[in-house]
């Protein structure tokens, strides 16, 4: 486990057993080596950073998250760097190489052999977050008119093939893409058929503009383990696997998550104390506004609340209840966009199918806290106006919790970012304007 790793790397540290520790690091899987780095703080981090064998160091990079991995980065020299290069693949060398100065990079390029270089640079030239800069250019490929007896010969002699290799791609050729031949299909069939006549000619593809989110959504629908990777034209430019989809699903339910919280994806755990507060203390101020907007509308019925106390206890009743249902449509919202379900054609069904899902929890626990409120505070009119509030205040969490995450997706904001934050002032105002608007009304 990740915890007993930095535990025992840190008592090594801490008693001088730094030969132990060398000896722990060569046999560790670069994932682990990554996973313990991050759980370290700075300085003890730099200090196992100089025992990673030099051998190792770029496939470490490749697992490291992005903060962290850039002070890593920051510690090493040039030659460092380029030793590390040498050893990643196409799409992790591409994506470190964004994190670096300009110079650094066009060393690093210029260190590279010819034909690595233009690999790293054609990946380089797509969007990120594209298929095309997922994709690994190290792809082996057979043309249709061999036997399978002529492509196994072929095959062993070659002394390894790419990780995650369950299928070799037919091309012609003008290298254009006509399907995949299975690993399984090629061992188990008579050698003597031709690769045409096996190979499945209707298999997957994507685009290289294709966007990581829709690249993993083809994976999760049909159950792939790799996927070829065309340009316009039909011509295969490399493939992408598994292992970059799960990066994928990983990182999407990390920002996810982080997002929420007003946190930066990637965030280092054992970042220095000044940017860490930075970056959160902008949410904090987001979220102080909305707290005196909530508290404004308060003010506003001061005169009633100094009347009937009671008013003052129940009041976050309606706004947790409210804030509640709104966040279980706008969690089950986020997650349709993110998975592509939500169309113009079906957003009219869904906004109706949730304000009748508010209106009938709100109803049924209106009840519910009216019958609770009369039996403490023996008040039919307390207990009427905090039954209308609330069905009130549901009605609009369940319209707002569909509208906010639409609204922001068409302004090109992230909703997991800042639906959560936007939808918690909604209910709040919502839910006090109305519970204190009825009491002024009918109470005082």
């Amino acid at each position: 486990m990740t915890g007993e790793l930095v535990e025992l790397a840190l008592r090594d540290l801490a008693e001088g057993r730094i030969l132990q520790l060398c000896d722990a690091l060569t046999e560790l899987h670069p994932a682990e080596i990554a996973d313990l780095l991050e759980g370290m703080p700075p300085e003890k981090r730099r200090a196992t950073w100089d025992l990673v064998p030099e051998d190792t160091r770029g496939d470490v990079l490749a697992y490291v998250h992005d903060e962290a991995r850039a002070a890593l980065i920051d510690e090493m020299d040039q030659r460092e760097l380029v030793t590390a290069a040498e050893q990643m693949d196409d799409e992790d060398l591409a994506e470190v190489l964004e994190e670096l100065p300009a110079d650094v990079t066009e060393l690093i390029l210029a260190a590279l052999e010819e034909d690595h270089r233009q690999r790293i640079e054609a990946v380089l030239g797509y969007p990120d977050d594209s298929a095309g800069r997922l994709m690994s250019t190290d792809v082996v490929s057979v043309r249709s008119d061999v036997t399978l007896a002529v492509v196994l010969r072929w095959l062993r002699r070659h002394h390894q093939l790419p990780p995650h290799t369950d299928a070799l791609m037919v091309l012609s050729d003008e290298r254009r893409y006509q399907g995949k031949l299975a690993m399984a299909d090629l061992v188990t069939n008579d050698p003597d058929l031709l690769v045409a006549d096996v190979m499945k000619p209707q298999a997957e593809t994507v685009l290289a503009g294709a966007t990581a989110r829709e690249v993993a959504a083809l994976f999760e629908r049909r159950d792939l383990v790799s996927v070829a990777v065309l340009d316009d034209e039909d011509r295969l430019l490399g493939r992408i696997t598994i292992d970059d989809v799960v990066d994928i699903i990983r990182e999407e339910a990390d920002r996810t998550l982080l997002a929420r919280a007003g946190l930066e994806q990637e965030e280092d755990l054992f970042a220095p104390v000044l940017p860490s507060a930075k970056r959160r203390s902008v949410w904090l101020g987001i979220n102080l506004v909305t707290v005196f907007l909530a508290a404004w509308v308060i003010g506003r019925f001061e005169e009633v609340l100094d009347k009937i106390v009671a008013l003052a206890v129940l009041m976050p009743v309606v706004a947790s209840m409210g804030g509640i249902a709104g966040t279980q449509t706008l969690t089950l919202t986020i997650r349709g966009l993110a998975l592509d379900q939500i169309a113009a054609s079906n957003v009219r069904w869904l906004t109706i199918k949730e304000i009748l899902v508010g209106i009938l929890n709100g109803v049924a626990w209106a009840s519910v806290v009216a019958l609770v409120a009369y039996l403490w505070f023996h008040s039919i009119g307390i207990a009427g106006v905090i039954a209308a509030a609330m069905v009130l205040n549901l009605l609009a969490a369940s319209a707002s919790g569909v509208a906010i995450p639409l609204i922001l997706e068409r302004l090109g904001i992230d909703p997991a970012l800042s639906g959560a934050v936007i939808l918690t002032t909604v209910t709040d105002v919502v839910g006090f304007l109305s519970f204190l608007g009825l009491a002024s009304l009918f109470l005082s």
